[in-house]
């Protein structure tokens, strides 16, 4: 399966009462669709405020997603927790939904071991029949899928690639050793171009909320061989990579995003606690990124 070269990690958009919007919800992916380009969709990630969403309400993401996307795109269901066998069962739902793939984090807080993450998901993968893509973010979860483990997984059959948030020598050390056909995606925003030099597939993103444009052709130029121009437009945007993660106090996603999409009149509100909204300084801070 084809997941193409830049997914985005979807915010969840909520009304002024914190519950899901869904009006906004479709008006979110027809944007991310047509205006941003993006190829992919992930629902209910990270960037979905998975933590705090009820299993009702990834549910009914994942379904109404799939009905939504009419197949313009792929959506790909964040099913993933500390709890092998929680995970199980929302992967089954999720698949029986029709989503096309499924996107699992690394267990956070409880911190297997190696033999225990290869365990982990060699027991979802043989639970479902749709494609699984590994989920990599050691600064989030505690813990560290190592090179070796992800090699190790890439040949379940099932298991066709990895959104990895570490550098790019680990990238590297997946994509020499992975079984043929496994894709490779960086989950950091200002190592897209980085990462497709050392042979990534391409990226999944939060930046491209808002400019996923300008990141589809930095990516297009380099894989058309235009690198001096791709690295021109990294350049540019690395600004706004790193000013979204990094906002004067290191406001955690998706807090920066949702307001930069709130700024450009998609309202997709507020975040749920513990998350808090931007400060003052910070709304300031985000808006000067696209003065």
């Amino acid at each position: 399966m084809d997941f193409g070269t830049m997914i985005t990690a979807m915010v969840t958009p909520f009304d002024d009462k914190l519950n899901i919007d869904w009006t906004q919800f479709e008006n979110v992916m027809d944007y991310l669709l047509e205006e941003q380009q993006s190829d992919s969709l992930v629902i209910c990630g990270t960037t979905g405020e998975s933590p705090t969403l009820t299993e009702e309400e990834k549910l009914e993401s994942f379904e109404r997603a799939v009905k939504y996307a009419r197949g313009r795109c792929k959506i790909i269901a964040g099913t993933g927790s500390y709890d092998t066998a929680h995970s199980i069962h929302l992967s089954q739902a999720a698949e029986k939904l029709g989503v096309d793939a499924l996107l699992l984090v690394a267990p956070y807080y409880n911190r297997p071991s190696q033999e225990g993450l290869y365990q982990h998901y060699k027991a979802i993968a043989e639970s479902v029949n749709i494609p699984i893509i590994l989920y990599n973010v050691p600064g989030r979860t505690g813990v560290n899928i190592e090179p070796e483990t992800t090699i190790r997984l890439s040949h379940i059959p099932n298991i066709v690639a990895t959104k990895d948030c570490t550098d790019t020598d680990q990238l590297t050390q997946i994509i020499t050793g992975a079984a043929p056909g496994f894709l490779v995606y960086s989950g950091d925003d200002s190592a897209t171009l980085p990462a497709l030099a050392v042979g990534a597939r391409g990226i999944v993103s939060v930046a491209s909320h808002v400019i996923g444009k300008e990141m589809r052709t930095m990516i297009d130029c380099y894989l058309q061989g235009e690198v001096k121009e791709a690295a021109r437009l990294h350049g540019r945007l690395l600004p706004v990579f790193r000013g979204l993660f990094l906002c004067p106090h290191r406001v955690p996603s998706p807090a920066p995003v949702k307001h930069a999409l709130n700024l450009k009149g998609l309202h997709v509100g507020g975040v749920r606690l513990p998350l808090v909204d931007v400060t003052e300084q910070e709304k300031q801070f985000i808006a000067s990124l696209f003065a």
